[in-house]
């Protein structure tokens, strides 16, 4: 059993989420420098076992939740062990407690949340957003953007991705290869354009259609993650539409208010969650998480005493 030194608490897991980021962990490759053996693991919720000294936050029997970039270089689940393990340690200056109305499944897509949570800021009931990609991000930013009053249009070619999205707040669900994603927005926001275009599939011809489908002086925020891919696009549209571009990456600083929004909006996350397993099939959790047209969200989830 791990022993917490001072500011530090071992926790006993209890979901643990699998992000393609740890797929791709797997193969060797992540977006910063890391070397293994590394435990995976940071999207999670878990209970304390046990504090270390001079912790006076949190106490055994805590659920908590976890940030995963607490800093440039070190990554929770990348740069050093995660939480995909039966008890792991975690520092309290990136811990969070877990409200009560949030549940086990919910508070494993807090961290995913975050990201989302981020990129839809500053947004209202004025707003027509659009969001490429229905993967646990996109779907987040979905939630968030309707929980926020605005109109929300989901871009995703994966059907079986669309009631999800209408279930946590899309107005208007579109199949980019059979609807034509620029006349559809256009129509519904009288030639206006989208306020806010969230591209979350880090697919090259959606992050080009970005650009395109945001309205003069629109914002455009760029999370799907596809590091070092080619893409061709409208890049003159940044001047022509006087664009805000943004990319984002993690999610530091903004943890209590994402957990303060979930806890008084009452959004439920969970329905994206497709499949859970126990800690002792992990290989086969792993398998189905790869299982991109299947599986939305795979939880791996320990063992409930």
């Amino acid at each position: 059993m791990p022993t917490p030194a001072s500011g530090e608490v071992s926790i006993r897991m209890r979901n643990v989420g699998i992000c393609h980021s740890d797929v791709t962990l797997l193969g060797g490759d992540y977006i910063i420098p890391f070397g293994f053996p590394v435990v995976p693991g940071h999207e999670w919720t878990g209970e304390v076992l046990e504090v270390g000294t001079s912790v006076l936050k949190f106490k055994p029997g805590d659920r908590v939740v976890g940030e995963c970039a607490v800093s440039d270089t070190a990554h929770f689940g990348f740069t050093m062990d995660g939480a995909l393990s039966e008890v792991f340690l975690a520092s309290t200056q990136w811990l969070h407690h877990l409200p009560e109305s949030i549940n086990d499944t919910a508070g494993a897509l807090v961290e995913p949340f975050t990201i989302a949570y981020r990129a839809t800021a500053n947004i209202d009931a004025s707003d027509t957003v659009v969001v490429f990609g229905a993967g646990p991000i996109g779907l987040c930013a979905v939630a968030s953007a309707a929980a926020q009053g605005a109109r929300v249009v989901i871009v995703e070619p994966q059907l079986n991705r669309h009631p999800i999205a209408m279930q946590l707040g899309a107005e208007l669900a579109l199949d980019p290869s059979t609807n034509n994603v620029a006349d559809e927005v256009a129509a519904l926001t009288g030639l206006r354009g989208a306020d806010l275009v969230i591209e979350g599939s880090g697919h090259p011809s959606a992050m080009a259609a970005a650009l395109e489908l945001a309205r003069f002086g629109g914002r455009v925020v760029y999370v799907g993650i596809n590091p070092g891919a080619e893409v061709f696009a409208p890049l003159g549209l940044l001047v022509t539409k006087a664009l805000r571009v943004q990319g984002n990456v993690g999610s530091a600083g903004i943890w209590p208010a994402a957990l303060r929004f979930l806890e008084r909006t009452g959004i439920d996350l969970a329905p994206m969650v497709s499949a859970s397993f126990p800690l002792s099939q992990a290989v086969e959790a792993l398998s189905a998480a790869n299982d991109r047209s299947t599986n939305i969200k795979v939880h791996i989830h320990g063992e409930r005493l």
